[in-house]
C-alpha cells in the first residue's frame, strides 16, 4: 500500500485515541501490516518504475504527515502524529535500502512484510479509494461531534 495511504490511516487512530498516543503509535505499526495485507496496488516491474511511483508518494506521506499535525485538534495532535509516524515506519526498509544498501529491520520483520503483501498493477482503483475513505474518517475524527447532535444511548 503506498505509505500516504499508511499515514491517512494512522492519522485515523490516533485521531480515535486522542489521548493515547503509545496506543495510537503501537495501532499504527500494526494496522501497517494489516492494510498491506488486503489487496492493492503494487508488483512494480522493476526499480525505475518502483522509484517513480516510491518518491511522489514518500513526498506526499510527509507533507500529507505535516500537515495533518498542524491541523489536528491540539488535545489530539500527539496521538494523531504518533499514530501516522506508527503507521509509515515498517516502510522506512525502502529508503534505508535505497541509501544505506540494507534494511533496518531485522531479517524476520522483512521476510513476513514481504511475504504478507497482495498487490497487482491493475488496483490503483482500492489506492485512491483508499485514500478518500481514511482521509474523510481522520477528518470527521477530528472535527469531533457536531453540535446539537447526540448519539442514542444503549
Amino acid at each position: 500500500m503506498l505509505v500516504t495511504n499508511h499515514v491517512l490511516s494512522g492519522a485515523v487512530i490516533g485521531a480515535a485515541s486522542p489521548r493515547r498516543p503509545a496506543s495510537a503509535f503501537v495501532l499504527g505499526v500494526l494496522s501497517h501490516f494489516a492494510l498491506d495485507a488486503v489487496p492493492h496496488w503494487g508488483n512494480w516491474d522493476g526499480r525505475p518504475k518502483f522509484m517513480h511511483v516510491a518518491v511522489p508518494d514518500g513526498l506526499a506521506g510527509l507533507a500529507v504527515m505535516g500537515t495533518i499535525t498542524v491541523l489536528a485538534p491540539r488535545e489530539a495532535r500527539f496521538a494523531v502524529l504518533a499514530g501516522m509516524a506508527g503507521a509509515a515506519l515498517p516502510d522506512l526498509d525502502k529508503p534505508s535500502i535505497l541509501l544505506f544498501g540494507r534494511s533496518p529491520w531485522p531479517g524476520l520483520v522483512n521476510r513476513i512484510h514481504m511475504r504478507i503483501q497482495d498487490e497487482a498493477p491493475h488496483r490503483l482503483k482500492y489506492e485512491l479509494t483508499a485514500a478518500g475513505v481514511f482521509f474523510l474518517a481522520a477528518a470527521g475524527l477530528m472535527r469531533g461531534p457536531r453540535k446539537g447532535l447526540s448519539l442514542p444511548r444503549a
